[in-house]
């Protein structure tokens, strides 16, 4: 038998689970394993300028591609207690990352020692599991079991804490005869699956509400062919954008309070049946939930048992990994439609195309300064079907999802239930590091952008490209926004006059000068004709100097963003003008009809 130490055994491992790459930072306590790492070879570190940074770097690492694991290393204190953002992040998204943190020796774990915190406790509500591993002969055994607990059901995050002597410890370890554990996850029945088409096909007007769990089953095609065998339009879920293409006959957009179309919530509120699958009933979905479930049926898929019946109860539930779930649909659906058993749903599927050709915001503004809304209809125009985006909250990303088009699962790569400012910088280098050839695409407020601005030297100095969009008003836009209710306007202006960049005005921060400072490049834009030029030629500063390169575009100073003001998604609020002609959103799905 091999003998190696407790780390290198963990590395070997992570290897043979088909970890290639990793993100973090190194300290005291972890040394050990990052020796075992340099020794090893075989997995690409990135290192990060914040162990939060890594966090989020590995999580969108893990969403670019099916089968991925991020995973991210620090050393003991802060560096694990800087990573619970990012796990409570994953956790909320059902998205598998892997922290490793260095710990104190396991003799003075309990004495105060330096940087020796109780991590596992920590990070316990916002893990599948956390551990610190006392003994040296049980690191195989845990590593086993996080890659098998961060795959099976609902997927999701795990820590595992190394002290620095067990890390050390030589132990008994035979790479060779490795085996990663066989993944559970539930499945439907026939029966099951019989009982839901059978409501599906009792109902009048029906819609299936597509969620995250689609996508991380890797099980879009399926979603697409029973919608198409079915004839039943799709809504899509913010975490379940891409699952088939904005420009789909059967995609009936997105509903909610938010990140939502006005098409999408006109045609949920006139459907009898809704057939959830991989989804959460996210607040930010639903609004007020005597609105969202009246008149209405529902079934509920999910991989998690837990979660049907957790904020409503549906007519009927089945616990199932969406994938299971929908090849059974599907091959019953086949079955139906072969002996005419399948109603003709065209009629109700071309009544949500009519309104996503009639009910459209208006994205086509020539003010200066920049409206919003023309950002993201310069977007359409320069990044095509195959970017991958990426954004994690705020009026930015409200008015992304509101406005831009995706095509394809996992090229809308946003943090769904925790929303942490700073997120995007840091996933985004993830995503490109995972997808290399990939249009990465980011887009941010002014806020998020300085969050965890750093991150920029990283993809700087491991040459990672990809175009950063940053709208900048000088303001915290979407709690500016919520203040309204309160009728205040109280701490949540950034605007300074820059005694370094007068010609900034009001806008504070110089973001070109810290982008360039930090090994990037920059363009600032303020006339909106000029923003189509600036993704072009940011477009081929990336390619060329292979960094990230920033598009900041000066906005008004205060804009709204349609959402609901009542918790309703029955009275979503149009604060700016809508579309009446077709010049006034040239890029969207549908050409206007008046």
């Amino acid at each position: 038998m091999a003998r190696m130490t407790a780390a290198r055994a963990a590395v070997e491992i992570l290897k043979r689970e088909g970890v290639s790459n990793a993100f973090g930072v190194p300290g005291a306590a972890i040394n050990p394993f990052y020796a075992a790492l340099k020794a090893s070879g075989g997995i690409n570190h990135t290192l990060a300028r914040h162990v939060e940074g890594a966090s989020h770097m590995a999580e969108g690492y893990t969403r670019t591609h099916p089968g991925n694991i991020g995973v991210c290393i620090g050393t003991s204190g802060p560096a694990g207690t800087d990573m619970i953002t990012g796990l409570y992040s994953a956790t909320g998204d059902s998205i598998p990352i892997l922290c490793i943190t260095g710990q104190a020796p396991t003799a003075v774990i309990h004495k105060e020692d330096f940087q020796a915190v109780d991590i596992a406790s920590i990070a316990k509500p916002v893990a599948k599991m956390a551990v610190t591993v006392l003994e040296a002969a049980q690191v195989p055994g845990v590593f086993q079991q996080a890659f098998h607990l961060m795959r099976s059901g609902r997927p999701g995050p795990v820590l595992i804490d190394l002290p620095i002597d067990v890390q050390l410890t030589e132990i008994e370890f035979d790479p060779e005869t490795y085996e990663p554990l066989p993944v559970y996850k539930p499945a439907a029945t026939r029966a099951q699956i019989e009982k839901a088409i059978g409501m599906l096909n009792a109902a009048e007007r029906p819609l299936i509400v597509a969620g995250g769990g689609v996508i991380n089953a890797d099980a879009a095609e399926l979603l697409v062919e029973f919608a198409e065998l079915t004839g039943t339009p799709v809504v899509p879920t913010l975490m379940g954008w891409g699952l088939l293409p904005d420009d789909h006959e059967l995609n009936a957009g997105m509903v909610g309070l938010q990140t939502s179309h006005r098409y999408g919530n006109a045609t949920f509120l006139e459907s009898d049946f809704v057939l959830g699958i991989g989804n959460r009933w996210a607040n930010r979905h639903t609004g007020k939930l005597d609105v969202y479930t009246a008149g209405r049926k529902f079934v509920h898929v999910d991989i998690e048992p837990t979660q049907i019946g957790k904020i409503f109860a549906p007519d009927y539930g089945i616990a199932s990994d969406a994938k299971a779930a929908l090849e059974l649909l599907v091959e019953v659906a086949r079955e139906l439609k072969a002996a005419g058993g399948l109603p003709d749903r065209s009629a109700w599927a071309s009544a949500a195309q009519e309104k996503k050709a009639t009910l459209q915001r208006r994205t086509h503004f020539d003010d200066i300064p920049i409206k919003p809304q023309r950002v993201y209809e310069e977007m359409n125009k320069a990044f095509g079907p195959e970017t991958r985006y990426v954004s994690t909250i705020g009026l930015s990303q409200i008015a992304g999802a509101q406005m831009l088009h995706v095509f394809k699962p996992r090229h809308w790569i946003n943090c769904g239930q925790a929303g942490p400012l700073g997120w995007t910088i840091p996933a985004a280098l993830g995503v490109a590091k995972a997808d290399p050839e990939a249009q990465v695409v980011a887009l941010s407020g002014d806020y998020d952008f300085q969050f965890m601005i750093e991150e920029l030297a990283v993809g700087a100095q491991h040459k990672i490209p990809y175009v950063h969009v940053l709208v900048n008003n000088s303001y915290l836009g979407l709690i500016r926004q919520a203040q309204r209710a309160f009728d205040i306007d109280f701490q949540v202006n950034l605007e300074f006059e820059n005694i370094n960049s007068p010609e900034l005005g009001v806008y504070g921060v110089d973001h070109v000068k810290v982008a360039e400072g930090l090994g990037c490049k920059a363009i600032r834009v303020t006339d909106p004709s000029e923003l189509g030029a600036a993704f072009e030629q940011a477009k081929k500063l990336a390619a060329e100097f292979q960094v990230p390169v920033v598009v900041e575009a000066i906005l008004e100073r205060v804009t709204n963003i349609s959402m609901s003001t009542t918790n309703d998604i029955g009275n979503v609020v149009e604060f700016e003008e809508i579309a009446t002609e077709p010049g006034h959103a040239p890029t969207s799905i549908r050409t206007l009809k008046v």
